[in-house]
């Protein structure tokens, strides 16, 4: 078997390369969302890269729209048409088509760095202008002589459809939208302005204002694009706050267990290596405060020795509650419940206390209502909560002052204990520290009382475990009430059964706890 340093040493070299495996992750899903913006880090983005990236997906999803659409405009003008003009012209638009596919596909699958050369943009401008020419040209085939006013109908409604395609497809890049949709528009519009009769004036005037809608509207689609690609560019750049939140919560979250583990570790130490001498400390200094062996001539000895044993008792205590509460936060406190009366526990705690209120001058009153049934509960936990808040109570309460407590049902049919004194109180907004472990009021840093600050902590959390509640009320100069509250559950009056099943629950929590 290993030393536990050569333990401790592996255990720290795990955990070192897992944090390097994190950061290389972390590393990486930044780089991944600044790539996915499209620019690198130190430089200023306007989503030229994303705009290009749509671009090339729509038409590759269109891939078979636009031919399809030709190939009905072609048959179509066969009534017109030549049919060897029309097959001619067809062949060009497919391969000016193809063309802009492929160059999309090789865009597609070309790398970051190559994707950021301008070279792609001037190719899919080019590719758009010689698209747009070739439907361009279908505008100028010569028609049969019998072809009519129906002829020039099919001339502006292709132009609409073939321009409103085009703007949905180059909207995303505003150069492109120009070359392949002004070609058509100028060379309907010159072919209309030709003829004389107003029909024809009338279609170039609106072929020029579908023009400037379908301009606009291609405007508009690039407003919305920016908008999409802002709104996801947000949305990556949260992500990646949140997996950098996400590894410092880890972290964070690895340090305290760290620091949980080596808590345990130097409880465990402190329970062994300071117990041990404590006993010794306390067993010597006893028999020399009671002069065990021989009477001590020297008073001054006699004092140094009850000031050592008293000190080692206050030490001793401050050890057990210290332990006390770790071993409740760490899951490992057992309750051992067992049916009991919750006016004995408090009446056997009031007797113990009796010999301190006394020294003090101070009454202790006692009250209960009749016919309390049994608590299921921890009797070691309760006498615990109890001596705490009465020793409090006392300790502040001045000399000739009064305690009061009671025990009685609580307004949900559960039952409370209920301890008022007539001490100092506790300005209200020195309470959440006295609630909190180590905490202190005021009066008690100012009066050198002694304490650990731990009793309420303590209290607080052995009612947790039975499910109850736990209230602090006081005001300066009128004194301090603390009830503990037992919930309705906990009473006997219940079957059998119910208790059992609060004792699993509770059992079934703190297995949990010490799994976790």
């Amino acid at each position: 078997m290993g030393s536990p340093a050569s333990d401790i040493g592996e255990e720290k070299l795990a955990i070192n390369q897992q944090r390097a495996i994190r950061r290389r992750e972390m590393a990486r899903s930044v780089k991944d969302v600044r790539s996915r913006l499209g620019t690198p880090a130190n430089q200023h983005t306007s989503f030229d890269l994303e705009r290009q990236h749509l671009f090339a997906d729509t038409r590759i999803n269109a891939a078979y729209a636009a031919p399809l659409l030709a190939l009905i405009v072609a048959a179509i003008s066969v009534l017109w048409v030549d049919p060897i003009f029309i097959g001619i012209w067809f062949a060009i638009t497919l391969f000016t088509h193809l063309m802009m596919v492929l160059t999309s596909h090789f865009y597609e699958r070309a790398s970051s760095d190559e994707k950021a050369k301008s070279y792609w943009r001037h190719r899919f401008t080019l590719g758009d202008f010689v698209y747009g020419c070739s439907w361009a040209v279908f505008f100028l085939l010569p028609k049969n002589t019998h072809a009519g006013d129906g002829f020039v109908i099919f001339h502006f409604a292709t132009l609409l459809i073939v321009v409103a395609m085009n703007t949905m497809q180059s909207a995303t890049l505003p150069k492109c939208l120009l070359a392949s949709t002004l070609p058509m528009t100028f060379v309907v519009t010159a072919s209309f302005l030709q003829q004389i009769t107003p029909i024809h004036y009338t279609l170039a005037a609106m072929a020029i204002g579908a023009q400037g809608f379908f301009l606009i509207l291609g405007n508009q689609l690039l407003k919305n694009a920016n908008t999409m690609l802002e709104y996801r560019a947000d949305k990556d750049h949260l992500i990646a706050e949140l997996e950098t939140a996400n590894a410092l919560s880890d972290e964070a979250r690895r340090r305290a267990e760290a620091a949980n583990v080596a808590k345990s570790r130097f409880l465990a130490t402190m329970s062994h290596e300071l117990r041990t001498p404590l006993n010794a400390i306390l067993g010597f200094s006893e028999i020399m405060k009671d002069e065990v062996l021989g009477k001590m001539h020297n008073s001054n000895y006699r004092s140094y020795a009850e000031d050592i044993h008293g000190s080692g008792k206050h030490l001793l205590n401050l050890i057990n509650e210290i332990l006390d509460l770790s071993r409740i936060e760490a899951g490992r406190h057992e309750l051992h419940e067992e049916p009991i009366l919750l006016d004995d526990v408090v009446e056997e705690c009031g007797t113990m206390m009796k010999v301190r209120a006394n020294v003090k001058s101070i009454s202790l009153h006692h009250t209960h209502e009749g016919d309390l049934p049994r608590v299921w509960a921890d009797e070691r936990a309760l006498r615990q909560v109890v001596l705490n808040l009465m020793s409090n109570a006392v300790k502040f309460t001045p000399v000739g002052g009064h305690v009061r407590i009671k025990v009685g049902r609580s307004s949900d049919g559960g039952q409370y204990v209920s301890i008022n004194d007539t001490g100092p109180g506790i300005p209200e907004e020195e309470i959440p520290t006295v609630l909190e472990a180590f905490g202190q009021g005021s009066h008690a840093i100012k009066s050198a009382e002694p304490g650990t600050g731990l009793g309420l902590s303590i209290v607080q959390a052995l009612i947790g475990m039975h499910d109850g509640k736990f209230i602090l009320s006081s005001r300066p100069g009128e004194g301090t009430e603390v009830t503990v509250t037992l919930p309705p559950l906990r009473n006997m009056n219940y079957s059998q059964d119910v208790a059992s099943g609060i004792s699993k629950k509770r059992s079934d929590s703190q297995d949990k706890a010490q799994s976790a």
